[in-house]
Parts: structure tokens; C-alpha cells; sequence
């Protein structure tokens, strides 16, 4: 990681040497702040586990440009102090690279995040980034990948190559983090490929629209984003969890169709490995309501269907769910939305809530509420290990 960084620092520092004196570099310093409180209602399952935490956040943004906008160099440092829980006292680089653009084409090498799918409660071909599953518990924040990426620009489509060097794993919760497992052993991973987290993988996606479709086709070959837990073989006087990550090979395939005021969206993978190839997909409709009541106000109507081959012997939590949520954006200006939603489970008759809303105060502040509720009876169920894990996350940010 430091080679690399050293690496991207010098190509950007010479290539702002070269071009400053025939353009101006642009440089812009933005980010944000924040304080968050974490509040459970029900006593833990473990006693190392607390009621309430806080934590402080910082991510700072600093973007250069030059060569009339065509050359950048993205700096996107994270970090975050909790009260309680040592894992998620963390740093971490989410962007540090250089963009370059030209005619049909474009590259980026250094330090990225990379977001692929159309479905909204499960995002099941996106495999660049790793997890960063102490943020929360909903996987949607990102490591930083270490990458080159070369994107070609066509009338048939957009291309996108990637090689990836230095294999991220998953972060998990401490002995006291809630909602976490605290026996997982987060220090010690397991790995099929001998070169461990040094694996290269390698990525190509296609994405192209044609009208209303927006289709993507990918492929990927490597170290598996997603770890299984497995008892560890060394012996300690309480067991413990540790990761095992696979090399995989994966077909991903993404379609939306924007049809009227109903947007239809499908993700759907097989994924090869030495345990148990398997196919699984999600899928769904969003109609829209725009000003609904007279209003400046828009509601969504979302329902989604998520499918594993491997049925309850799955290690997903959606093996075979059913969604259904509401998304309300109120168009003001204070940027007002909600998004609430209930998953059911049609092997373990389990259910999950969630519920996100955020609102700005002011041109800086921005208060964001979560609420996550778990309800599990079957041992079986990867939910039953968080049936007491419901809570309240409240969080302000301050914008600059």
C-alpha cells in the first residue's frame, strides 16, 4: 500500500510540474464531519456488548485538476473513533488516484471505490470494493480498492477493464461492537489461493443504454469479496470464527427498464468456486407517484424479490426474501427524504425493518436517522444472530 501511494503521489506531483505552466490546476478542498449515537432497546446477547455508543467521523476531500480538466488527482481520506468498539476505531482510503481523460477513453489508477447494480435492497454483482461492515450493518460503505482501470468509450457501449492488486478483507465488529458477532475472529483470515491477500484479480464489465434499457454484462475472477465464517483450527479455549475467502469465478448481469413511471430492475449472478457453484438473482419494480396530494412531493412504491440457488443453505441473509418499502422525497429545500422497508423470509419466516431519513438544516448541516429492527426465530437463520440487535442510529454532519 505505501509503494503504491508513493507511487500515485509522484505521477501526480510530476504531472502538475508539466502542465501547470501551460494551464491552471484547479484545487478544491471539501468533506464532512460528523457525531453519531447508537441506542438498542433490548439487553445484548453477549456481555461485552453495551446499550449505547458514540462515535466522531471525518472525511476530508481534496480534488485537483489540470490540463483543462482532463488530468485529476482525488484524495479521499476516512476515519472514525468509537467509543467502545476497537474494530470500528478505524482509517481507511476510500479514493487516492489520478484520472485521466481522453478521446474514447479514459484511465484511473490508484485507489478507488466502484459501485455496480440497479436493485435497491441487495446489490448482488457488485464485487470491486470490500465491505467496510463496521460502518454498518448494511454493507453499503466501501473499502477503498487499489486498481487500474481503463475505460473505453464506444457507440456500442462502455467497456471497463480492471486489474486489482492487493485484496482488501472484510471488516468485522470487536468484542464489544453491536451489532456484531464477537466470535469472530477478525485478525486471522484463511485463504484458498497461496497468495493470500496478494491475489491479482481481474475484472471486465460492459454497460450500454438502448432507449429505456440500461443493460450491463460482467465478469470476475478472484479472490471472493464475501468471506465464510468457519470454526478456526486453532485451538483456543473459546471458539472462534474466522474468515475463509475463495477464489471465485462470477457472471454478473444488470438490466433496468425505465418504463412510464415504473423503473424495472434485475441483478442476477452465477458464481463458480470449489465449494458449490450457484446461481442467484434479485429483482423488482419502483413505481413513482409524482406530486402526490398537489405537492412538490414524489413517492415510491418498491417491491423487490431476492433468489439463491442454494436455498436455506445459504450463507446470504437473502436467500429467498420478499421487499417491499416506500421511498418519499419531498422536493423542498432542506432536501427531506425517507425510505422505509421490511424484508420477509420465506424459509425462516424472519422479518428485517428498516427506515432512513435525513434532512438539512442550513446550508452545512445535514441529520440523517436510522432504525433497524430484527426479528428471528430459526437457529438456522444468519438473522437469529442479531434478534436483539434492534436500535436507533441518529447522526449529524457538518458539510464544508
Amino acid at each position: 500500500m505505501r509503494n503504491i501511494i508513493r507511487t500515485l503521489l509522484c505521477l501526480a506531483l510530476l504531472s502538475n510540474a508539466i502542465t501547470s505552466s501551460i494551464s491552471a490546476v484547479e484545487f478544491e478542498v471539501r468533506g464532512n464531519a460528523e457525531v453519531q449515537g447508537r441506542f438498542f432497546n433490548e439487553e445484548a446477547l453477549h456481555s461485552s456488548q453495551h446499550d449505547s455508543y458514540f462515535s466522531l467521523a471525518f472525511m476530508p476531500e481534496l480534488f485537483w485538476s489540470w490540463n483543462d480538466g482532463n488530468d485529476s488527482f482525488e484524495f479521499i481520506p476516512s476515519a472514525r473513533w468509537d467509543q467502545h468498539d476497537d474494530e470500528r476505531t478505524h482509517a481507511d482510503i476510500r479514493e487516492l488516484s489520478w484520472i485521466h481523460v481522453s478521446d474514447g477513453w479514459e484511465s484511473r489508477i490508484g485507489v478507488r471505490r466502484v459501485f455496480w447494480g440497479v436493485t435497491e435492497f441487495q446489490h448482488l454483482v457488485d464485487i470491486i470494493n470490500q465491505s467496510d461492515s463496521v460502518e454498518d450493518v448494511d454493507n453499503e460503505d466501501k473499502l477503498g480498492q487499489p486498481m487500474v482501470n481503463i475505460s473505453l468509450v464506444k457507440d456500442w457501449g462502455i467497456v471497463d477493464f480492471y486489474i486489482l492488486p492487493m485484496f482488501r478483507e472484510r471488516t468485522f465488529a470487536g468484542q464489544e461492537g453491536r451489532p456484531g458477532i464477537p466470535l469472530v475472529n477478525a485478525d486471522t483470515a484463511y485463504y484458498e489461493s497461496s497468495d493470500e491477500d496478494e491475489h491479482i484479480d481481474f475484472a471486465i464489465r460492459w454497460t450500454h443504454s438502448i432507449d429505456e434499457f440500461e443493460l450491463g454484462l460482467s465478469w470476475f475472477e478472484g479472490t471472493s469479496r464475501n468471506p465464510t465464517l468457519i470454526q478456526s483450527p486453532i485451538q483456543t479455549l473459546v471458539p472462534e470464527l474466522v474468515p475463509y475467502y475463495a477464489q471465485i469465478s462470477q457472471l454478473g448481469f444488470e438490466l433496468q427498464a425505465n418504463i412510464g413511471d415504473q423503473l424495472w430492475k434485475l441483478e442476477m449472478i452465477h458464481n463458480k468456486n470449489n465449494i458449490e457453484d450457484y446461481w442467484a438473482a434479485q429483482g423488482g419494480i419502483e413505481y413513482s407517484q409524482y406530486s402526490i396530494f398537489d405537492s412538490n412531493a414524489d413517492l415510491g412504491w418498491l417491491v423487490e424479490y431476492a433468489w439463491d440457488e442454494r436455498g436455506d443453505e445459504s450463507s446470504s441473509n437473502f436467500q429467498n426474501d420478499i421487499f417491499i418499502g416506500n421511498r418519499l422525497a419531498l422536493n423542498d429545500i432542506n432536501s427531506s427524504e425517507l425510505l422505509f422497508g421490511l424484508s420477509y423470509d420465506l424459509d425462516f419466516q424472519s422479518t428485517s425493518f428498516l427506515l432512513e431519513a435525513s434532512r438539512r438544516f442550513g446550508d452545512s448541516i445535514k441529520v440523517s436517522l436510522d432504525v433497524r429492527f430484527f426479528e428471528s426465530d430459526e437457529q438456522q437463520d444468519p438473522l437469529y444472530l442479531f434478534r436483539r440487535d434492534d436500535h436507533i442510529q441518529l447522526t449529524a454532519q457538518y458539510y464544508y
